[in-house]
């Protein structure tokens, strides 16, 4: 399908998504983030894809959410449609890994549309923010929520209430992101990594995926019956079987996602 806002590649066994509205520095906008859901629900079902990568420009992974757009919306608007819910609850059904690589601005929604992915590889020259308050609003894709879960409380609240940016190599201190790495060689990291990923057992990616995220949804005792129960349960598979003869005969494991 072709996308007015997105570039879309498959390479290999991961799907490149890179936003594309270089215009408007990335800003999220109604149709970006329609065909965005589109995108990755497509790389979902897509049974050669093993891995998601979804970026932005050198100069902004995304610069926010569209105010031009918005500043005309009112309450019936924005609550009466769920604005911006279908879109972003798409982005989570994925069970693939989804990589942000960010290089530049990652602010507002950008920032929010980031840590909807799995993990974020930044550039040396990524900030992030969340500085919706200077609008009279506040984070509404998840930052109050996830940036608090990452960071902190008290950093957390110290950049919606300030709304200032955090560079990368603060943003790797916090936790925010995984690594930090030059911006002449971001994508090439980040694409090591996701061909890395999608040598693995696409059902144990899906558990890793799976378990992690309900690391911070529920009680730790819940959270570690989960992880064992899914343990238990890849012992039911052939990847399994492989990955463990692999090890002990000193070869690389061929999976076959059985």
């Amino acid at each position: 399908m072709a996308y007015k806002t997105l570039i879309v590649e498959i390479e290999e066994h991961v799907a490149l998504i890179r936003l594309n509205r270089p215009d408007a520095l990335n800003a999220l906008n109604a149709e970006l983030m329609s065909e965005l859901a589109d995108a990755i629900g497509q790389a979902d079902r897509n049974d050669k894809v093993r891995c998601v990568v979804l970026t932005g420009s050198e100069k902004a992974f995304a610069a926010g959410a569209d105010i031009k757009e918005m500043s005309q919306k009112g309450f019936v608007d924005v609550f009466g449609k769920d604005f911006f819910t279908p879109e972003t609850e798409e982005i989570l059904r994925c069970r693939k890994p989804i990589i942000a690589a960010v290089s530049g601005y990652a602010l507002g929604g950008g920032c929010e549309l980031a840590m909807l992915c799995d993990f974020i590889i930044a550039a040396d020259t990524a900030k992030f923010g969340q500085p919706e308050i200077n609008l009279g609003v506040i984070a509404g894709i998840g930052g109050t929520q996830r940036l608090t879960r990452f960071v902190g409380k008290s950093k957390s609240m110290d950049m919606h209430l300030t709304g200032r940016f955090m560079d990368a190599d603060e943003a790797e201190r916090a936790g925010l992101v995984s690594r930090v790495v030059p911006a002449k060689k971001l994508m090439e990291e980040v694409m090591a990594i996701a061909d890395k990923i999608a040598e693995k057992s696409r059902l144990t990616t899906i558990a890793v995926k799976e378990c992690v995220n309900r690391s911070y949804e529920t009680t730790l005792r819940e959270g570690l019956l989960f992880e064992r129960r899914v343990f238990h349960s890849l012992f039911a598979t052939d990847d399994q079987k492989e990955g463990m003869a692999a090890f002990l005969e000193k070869r690389e494991p061929q999976f076959r996602d059985k």
